[in-house]
């Protein structure tokens, strides 16, 4: 290594992702921005601004990295570990493409759109429940019965069974973290209950098909091909999985963004219609997913960055969408105009279920907004460490009804 090259590396940012103290939207983060367009971390490279993430998160020479997460956290084998390497979310090639393909169309943006009054029943009948009291924990109150309860109406099952869905979401959510190995005991139960709840749908729906989703996914079939069963079960967990614990940490990050922008809170009351807009503008500011994750499949070079194969590199979500040089003005706002946002990845491995996630809190917000005035945190909230997967554990809050 050149004198030059050393000097260059010493210069480079270092972030210590697995530090449950580290902040993605801290003035260390900031600070690392500013002076590179990436840093070294203990799980590889972070890319930190929004061009360099643009242009990687399309790059043939990366594929999806998430696959090796188990593994960077010491674990190599049980159900979490089998299920995780084996879902669309880590396929690459002609194996997630064939999947993919399957499950398109059973996200029918036509189903959704028909589902759209009982999203906006469904708010309505949650903040009736506390709107007089002026104040909810907003987690267990709104974000999580509104985000499994979405789920339980796209599946066609029974809402009660809600509570059931929302645990094993939660704890398969652990994995994610970066207390995954000691949460891994907790994670496989939860993995081996929602097989069992997957395998019970898929049969139902073979035996007495209907309009809804899984019994699209069930009849689905291109030129001659089906899913499995098992590759129906193991799609079944990851929408149970990803459609619940997503959104409601994003509803979370979406009233924490508004309580600090309340003049954009004021205009979501005021203009309804800016519910699709309000929630690209949290995504694109407060994503609750915080990093892509993509592996070098082979030697490269970018921008004077020799990137080995196998190297994990991080395109991080949130960093990306608030990069002064992409967004002159970073802070939230509804009538902006912007490049598009990450928060649901990109590239080929785009989130399947964006749709339904734009959907349901683009219902949400504005209800939320007209019901509720000068929402504002009560104490005693707590939140995930703030990398990966991100979002509030308990959110207490207090507001004012309006008139």
């Amino acid at each position: 290594m050149s004198v030059e090259t050393a000097h260059l590396q010493q210069d480079i940012p270092y972030l210590d992702i697995s530090d449950p103290a580290f902040a993605m939207q801290s003035e260390q983060l900031r600070d690392a921005r500013e002076r590179s367009w990436y840093a070294r971390t203990n799980y590889g490279i972070a890319v930190l601004r929004y061009d360099e993430v643009s242009k990687l998160l399309k790059s043939p020479k990366l594929i999806q990295g998430s696959a090796k997460w188990p593994a960077h956290n010491g674990v190599h084998g049980g159900l979490f570990f089998d299920w995780w390497t084996k879902n669309l979310l880590v396929l690459e090639g002609e194996d997630h493409h064939r999947i993919r393909r399957l499950l398109n169309p059973a996200f029918s943006p036509r189903l959704i759109k028909d589902l759209v009054p009982r999203f906006q029943a469904l708010a309505n009948e949650l903040v009736d429940a506390f709107i007089d009291k002026g104040e909810c924990e907003f987690i267990a109150d709104f974000a999580e019965p509104y985000a499994t309860r979405v789920l339980t109406i796209l599946l066609g099952i029974p809402e009660t069974e809600w509570p059931t869905i929302a645990r094993l979401a939660s704890t398969v959510g652990l994995a994610l973290g970066v207390t995954f190995k000691q949460d891994l005991e907790k994670v496989d139960a939860a993995v081996a209950e929602l097989y069992e709840y997957a395998e019970d749908l898929i049969r139902d729906r073979q035996q007495n098909p209907g309009e809804d989703f899984v019994s699209r996914l069930v009849l689905a079939s291109r030129d001659g091909d089906k899913l499995s069963d098992e590759e129906l079960r193991n799609a079944l967990v990851l929408l149970i999985f990803g459609g619940m614990d997503t959104t409601r940490n994003q509803l979370g990050l979406a009233m924490q963004s508004f309580m600090r922008n309340p003049e954009q809170w004021e205009l979501l009351a005021e203009r309804p219609d800016l519910g699709g807009k309000a929630v690209e503008e949290v995504m694109r500011i407060n994503p609750t997913v915080t990093w892509v994750t993509r592996e070098a499949v082979e030697d490269f070079s970018y921008q004077g960055l020799d990137i080995k194969a196998g190297t994990t590199v991080h395109l991080f979500t949130q960093a990306s969408g608030t990069d002064p040089r992409a967004f002159p003005n970073p802070e939230m706002d509804l009538l902006g105009e912007h490049p598009a946002h990450y928060g649901f990845g990109g590239g080929v491995h785009h989130c399947l279920g964006h749709f339904v996630a734009r959907a349901d809190m683009s219902e949400a917000l504005p209800l939320l907004a007209q019901r509720i005035a000068n929402p504002h945190l009560a104490g005693g909230d707590e939140w995930l460490p703030d990398s990966g997967n991100t979002g509030p554990i308990r959110l207490p809050i207090a507001f004012t009804k309006r008139a």
